[in-house]
């Protein structure tokens, strides 16, 4: 018998605020506007500016800062094109407050009501430590780029990109276990395998943060191979620094690795998918199979597009969401084969 289908939709609900979040903050980071919000206050901005003067006080204190002293001021940036990404850093940190009362307001009415079993209470309790270490993983980010540098670190973006995916995975997850609360037809060999893929795929995810915060789409614009008809390009081995900080900072491997681990993450769902063919399958094991066969190719599609174009805003964007799709494919055929 299903659970409470109140705190399921409460928890689905989450799932597509999470969702909605990163698609913005996607459109801040694709944009430049990430850094355009010099401080943080829990509820003094938690509205924008309301008057030009107030908007001119907070254009001031953007340019004190380096994005504007080395990259903008020479620019013609004016307050105009300041309001422009002052909108989709403010946007992102609102939803961010949404999600937060969102979560807050009705676990406190379940909870009073009684309508939380022990076991998913636990859950929400861990639900609520992420969602506070995902607040202060996005000032960690921000922090980044107003000292010296005006860009953030890429690793930092990445942390914040993949610890949002993961709060997701696990908010649909205890979502899951509520609605499918029986345990049927576990397969273990696929489970393992699925698993596997999850861990494989978080990686494409974090390097997909590492390319984005390095821009590291915008060079190497060929495919299938690299530039200059090269499967490893040699500007990766002409580096002075060592293999690992080639991989995990220089532009040229970071991208390698992200190209190349697309190809072991579609392998692995193909091998998955062609592997549950010696079982008889639930519907739902079947469908969630299915769905991650046709998402990663279509991901997998749109990462070629992306980069032969050089990420334009809008295919960047649509690359991120599909990769949301994809974990989302992800928990659900692994949650289907494990109980």
């Amino acid at each position: 018998m299903k659970k409470d289908k109140a705190v399921i939709y409460w928890l689905l609900s989450g799932c597509v605020l999470v969702f909605i979040m990163v698609v913005v903050g996607g459109i801040t980071r694709l944009t430049n506007s990430g850094l355009s919000m010099t401080d943080w206050h829990l509820v003094t901005d938690t509205l924008p500016p309301l008057t030009e003067e107030k908007w001119q006080q907070a254009f001031d204190a953007y340019k004190q800062f380096p994005e504007y002293q080395k990259i903008n001021i020479h620019n013609d940036f004016q307050l105009a094109d300041y309001k422009f990404i002052y909108f989709w850093e403010w946007f992102h940190r609102f939803i961010g407050r949404i999600i937060g009362l969102v979560f807050i307001v009705p676990f406190f009415y379940f909870l009073i009501k009684k309508r939380i079993d022990k076991a998913t209470l636990n859950k929400c309790f861990v639900l609520l430590g992420m969602g506070a270490l995902q607040g202060f993983f996005g000032w960690f980010m921000v922090k980044s780029g107003l000292v010296d540098n005006p860009d953030v670190s890429h690793f930092r973006l990445a942390l914040h990109l993949t610890f949002a995916f993961i709060t997701f995975a696990y908010t649909l997850w205890v979502a899951l276990d509520l609605m499918y609360p029986e345990k049927k037809f576990v397969v273990v060999e696929l489970k393992k395998l699925a698993r596997i893929t999850l861990i494989f795929l978080l990686i494409q995810i974090i390097y997909g943060g590492f390319v984005a915060g390095l821009n590291a789409g915008l060079i190497h614009n060929h495919w299938p191979l690299m530039s200059d008809g090269q499967f490893f390009h040699e500007s990766i081995s002409l580096e002075k620094d060592s293999w690992l900080t080639r991989f995990t900072e220089g532009k040229s491997g970071v991208q390698f690795i992200h190209r190349t681990m697309a190809y072991v993450v579609v392998g692995l769902i193909l091998f998955l998918y062609f592997k549950s063919k010696k079982y008889t399958l639930t519907v739902q094991q079947q469908n969630g199979l299915n769905a991650l066969v046709l998402i990663v190719f279509l991901q997998f599609t749109l990462g070629v597009f992306t980069l032969l174009y050089s990420v334009p805003l809008w295919l960047g964007l649509i690359h991120q969401i599909t990769a949301f799709f994809l974990l989302t494919a992800m928990t659900f055929t692994l949650h289907r084969l494990s109980k």
